[in-house]
């Protein structure tokens, strides 16, 4: 377990964290895997105004310099306007490089071919348009996408595949919702952004929380109990709510296949990721 991690005080909490040690960790990582690694020194992201995000750049901003920070803000027809000055306030705060694309033209080009696409389908067209900007502008500004997913939604699989998890580095992939939100409270984060309700922002009123069905403190305490090797018997006997332990156990198992990169059909023995790896992939 690395150090930035602090111990659960008690099983239903979620865990903790050293705050300062976590953001000198994460500045380093991103200055090792930017500039030392890959000889780059821009970052791109997209700038949703939720805490994720915010704190993404606020990191990047201290790893590299606001000049280098390209935020892009990618609304879509029905995304909240105050999702969009939540964003500015990321912006203005940090002197941030900033554009304002509107994806609906793309979206809705393909959409229009699908009219009966449900929610979920509409939603995640959006997130691969999203992605698709944040890729290209990063090949036109010489610069890296940076990822903003937290740990608990990539555990919960409440993210889509090749979209939200697709830039090739995340600072906060590690990172507990909880623990997110103690960070960016100590790096300065607007309070406003910190305090809000998490949202995927695909619909008016939605909520994470209320999409999973558990707030983000219990599900933290759980998979973190989860993680350790817990079976649910003994989740129940450590104080939590059956249904809750049904709800994060259903969604931790059904999910795993989108903490992976694709299956490969094995051919010889140097399938790429599954055979053939650098030393440094040991």
């Amino acid at each position: 377990m690395l150090p930035v991690v602090e111990a659960q005080a008690r099983y239903t909490d979620p865990p903790g964290i050293d705050a300062a040690l976590a953001q000198r960790w994460l500045v380093a990582f991103l200055r090792e895997e930017l500039v030392t690694r890959r000889g780059m020194s821009r970052a791109v992201l997209g700038l949703s105004g939720g805490i994720d995000s915010a704190l993404t750049a606020y990191l990047c901003v201290q790893a590299l310099g606001p000049e280098s920070v390209y935020a892009f803000r990618l609304p879509y027809t029905t995304s909240s306007a105050q999702s969009l000055e939540d964003a500015a306030l990321v912006v203005n705060a940090l002197g941030i490089h900033c554009r304002t694309i509107d994806i609906a033209p793309a979206v809705d080009g393909y959409l229009k071919l699908e009219p009966d696409a449900n929610a979920r389908r509409r939603g995640n067209v959006m997130a691969r348009v999203r992605m698709l900007v944040l890729f290209d502008q990063s090949a036109k500004l010489d610069a890296l996408p940076i990822g903003t997913g937290n740990k608990t939604e990539r555990l919960l699989g409440y993210y889509t595949w090749h979209a939200d998890d697709a830039p090739p580095i995340n600072p906060l992939g590690d990172l507990f919702k909880t623990q997110v939100w103690r960070l960016a409270e100590f790096m300065g984060v607007p309070a406003q952004l910190i305090d809000k309700a998490p949202s995927a922002d695909l619909e008016p009123n939605q909520t994470d929380e209320a999409d999973l069905g558990i707030s983000y403190p219990r599900a933290d305490a759980l998979l973190a109990q989860l993680l350790q090797g817990a079976v649910d018997a003994q989740l129940i006997e450590r104080g939590f709510d059956p249904a809750q332990v049904r709800v994060v156990r259903a969604r931790l198992d059904r999910t795993h296949w989108k903490r992976h990169l694709p299956t490969t059909a094995m051919l010889s023995n140097t399938a790429i990721n599954e055979f053939y790896l650098r030393p440094v992939d040991y």
